[in-house]
This record gives C-alpha cells, structure tokens and sequence, in this order.
C-alpha cells in the first residue's frame, strides 16, 4: 500500500463545471481540477502525482505542509487557526494507516479554491477496479 499526493489550486468557479470533473467527460484526463470523486485521481495521467509514498507519516507530513503553507489565504478565519489545522494534520496521519484517502479543501482569497489529496494506491479501498497510475 501507498499513496499519492495531489494538489488543485485554481478558480472556485472551475468546481461548478462538473462536466471536466467527471471520468467520461472528454476534457477529464487533461484537466488538472480535481475530480468529483476522490479514487479518480488515479486515473488522470501519473504526471499529476506531486509526491508519493509507503510510510503514512511522510504523507500525512505532506498533507499538513500543504495546508499550512496556504493558511494565511483561507478565507476562513477558523480554517487558518494553527491548532486546527495541526489537529487536522493528526487526523491524517491514523486516516493514511488505516488505508483511508485524506482530502481537504479550502476556498482562498481571491474566489480561489485549493485542493489537497492523498490517494490510497495499491488497492484503494473503495475503488479496487482503478490501477495505480504508471509513470512513462
């Protein structure tokens, strides 16, 4: 088991077009907004995975990094409290033990939206049908 790493930063207006959001949707592979369903990374082209990896820890670190870095641009001000998001950061790390995907998402400043993924690969839980992508 292992798993990757996604990021999706762009415009908040982008996540109501579904239609790129979906697998069948022609523009789905080439899009690089994040999909409707979490397993569906997996099936955009491997140059997507901005990081992988087999110990949970490395990944959860990743995850919390990624959101830490983009905090002080939440439009929330509950979302950008540091000991929210470090409990966040410690929830990640006993999700990706156990196998389970870890997804979060804020919207930012600027009517932005960011989208932060680890992807369970090698089987996913709930989507075993998807192979891993493959770097050509």
């Amino acid at each position: 088991m292992h798993h990757h790493g996604y990021t999706w930063l762009g415009s908040a207006h982008e996540l109501l077009k579904d239609g790129p959001r979906r697998p069948l949707h022609p523009e789905f592979r080439s899009s690089k907004v994040m999909p409707l369903e979490c397993a569906h990374w997996l099936l955009k082209p491997a140059s997507f995975i901005v990081g992988t990896w087999t110990d949970p820890g490395q990944a959860a670190e990743w995850f919390g990094r990624q959101s830490r870095d983009f905090a002080s641009s939440f439009a929330s001000e509950r979302e950008r409290d540091g000991a929210r998001l470090a409990e966040v950061a410690g929830r990640a790390v006993e999700r990706v033990m156990s196998g389970e995907d870890v997804v979060g998402g804020w919207y930012l400043t600027g009517q932005r939206f960011l989208s932060v993924s680890v992807i369970a690969c090698s089987p996913h839980r709930m989507r075993p049908e998807i192979p891993c992508p493959q770097r050509t």
